[in-house]
């Protein structure tokens, strides 16, 4: 059975499942669409064309599917879709997509967005996705799994963050973050390997030891790499060949290392 408080808002034609919680004074607009076991919590304001999944939880005074802070958008009808599982804290803002994107904003699974976060147009995230309180995505961001974005981040529009990163407080970056590594300062460096999450994720040392070496040869080093030895690293272990398709595919190009990084 729905639990919606009175003093909330549901335009018809908002499409509600049974047991979705609405709190006091939270509007839900027309084209909305809210999956079982979601809680919206009170004063949420769910506008535009949003989709989100089951089980998720939207604090006080957030703001999902409000149009791109883009000039050019022209009120054409993109979406945000929003997975299962998500816990959206107090005051953070998601946009919906534009037609210069792929029309769509999307959040994955299980993703802990943090107080005062921006999420804006055409924005993908994926699952396992933690931002700390203030962190900021400019427009056509990619976040990879198992990403870790410190307070304050501010990522450039369309840069890509790697799976298993980590940015620092106040982290500004401004070119692709690969895969397992850390990053810090403004504008950003990267500054190592994020072992401290590769090992709690139970990522196995020799994989550890490996993507060190890759690291060294690719991120800090200045010189070619050696092609036999990363060959024969991506051909033993699969998180070190994302790691170099990534570096390798990269339109904007990596953020890289001062020579003393801390591998």
């Amino acid at each position: 059975m729905r639990k919606i408080h009175p003093t909330a808002i549901l335009e018809k034609g908002a499409e509600i499942s049974d047991d979705v919680e609405i709190g006091a004074y939270s509007i839900i607009s027309s084209s909305v669409s809210i999956d079982s076991g979601t809680k919206i919590l009170n004063h949420v304001t769910i506008s535009g064309r949003t989709t989100i999944g089951k089980k998720n939880i939207v604090h006080p005074f957030c703001a999902l599917g409000g149009p791109p802070q883009d000039i050019t958008y022209k009120n054409e009808p993109t979406e945000l879709i929003i997975g299962n599982e998500n816990i959206i804290r107090e005051n953070s803002t998601l946009n919906i997509g534009t037609i210069k994107g792929n029309s769509i904003t999307s959040i994955g699974n299980k993703n802990l967005i943090m107080a005062y976060s921006h999420i804006a147009h055409d924005c993908k995230l994926g699952d396992n996705i933690l931002m700390a309180n203030g962190t900021q995505l400019g427009g056509h961001v990619l976040i990879e799994n198992n990403a870790t974005l410190g307070g304050f981040s501010l990522i450039h529009q369309f840069v890509t963050i790697g799976c298993g990163s980590f940015t620092s407080m106040g982290s500004a970056v401004n070119k692709d973050l690969p895969p397992y590594c850390l990053a810090s300062g403004n504008y950003a460096r990267a500054i190592g390997l994020n072992k401290v999450g590769l090992r709690r994720s139970g990522m196995p040392s020799e994989v550890i030891n490996a993507l060190s070496k890759a690291f060294r040869m690719l991120v800090q080093s200045r010189h070619e790499p050696d092609e036999k030895e990363l060959k024969k690293l991506t051909n033993q272990f699969e998180e070190l060949d994302h790691f170099v398709k990534f570096i390798r595919n990269s339109r904007r190009g990596i953020i890289r290392t001062h020579l003393k990084a801390r591998i």
